[in-house]
């Protein structure tokens, strides 16, 4: 996606969080507001993030001079502005069980699942071992599966049946059934592509 167009999503998400009440989006994330400076506490993919109201100004807590790029300062502000409150599930739905899931099913596959595959079909210990650097709890689905807490009240659960010489690997990503009340739809293809690829790095898989 261009720039130009992150650009104005990303302007459309802050405009949203300036119409809402700070203590009402930290209690329905699960985040932490310090209403002495203004400021979300959010965690994200293994890191923290700030998020200055009402300008909605997303920074890396530690490092306020690394930049972020607009794809996570987007998810995050979807995340505080989309947050519902309501409570995990503990059910699990496939990609196309949410709404409007199915429309997206042919790239998120691309994008997700097959360089899942790719990368740990056939090392499930390093997928696991990889998966715990990222906060990743165990779970017992297919030959290995992690369920991962991408924000406080989003897991996402990678699955993968490991392949061998007469079958190729396969794989799922599901969702709690709770996920609609936290992120559009959309975004969870980019997140749960992004968990990917962050596993890449922590796995120096090349």
């Amino acid at each position: 996606m261009a720039n130009y167009n992150l650009d104005k999503t990303l302007a459309v998400a802050q405009e949203k969080l300036k119409a809402k009440e700070p203590e009402i989006m930290a209690q329905l994330s699960s985040t932490e507001y310090n209403q002495d400076n203004k400021t979300f506490r959010v965690p994200f993919l293994g890191e923290e993030y700030l998020v200055q109201y009402p300008e909605g100004k997303v920074t890396l807590a530690g490092n306020e001079t690394q930049e972020v790029s607009l794809q996570n300062q987007i998810l995050i502000l979807h995340y505080l502005v989309t947050a519902s409150g309501q409570p995990i599930q503990n059910q699990y739905i496939s990609f196309k069980e949410l709404p409007d899931g199915a429309i997206y099913i042919d790239p998120f596959t691309k994008r997700t699942i097959n360089p899942m595959l790719k990368l740990f079909g056939h090392d499930l210990d390093l997928f696991k071992t990889t998966a715990a650097k990222l906060g990743g709890e165990i779970k017992n689905l297919g030959h290995a599966g992690v369920t991962i807490n991408v924000f406080p009240k989003v897991p996402i659960t990678y699955v993968i049946w490991e392949g061998d010489d007469e079958f190729p690997a396969s794989g799922n990503v599901l969702f709690d059934a709770s996920a609609g009340s936290y992120l559009p739809t959309e975004d969870y293809a980019v997140v749960a592509s992004q968990v990917i690829w962050t596993l890449k790095a922590l796995s120096n898989c090349s």
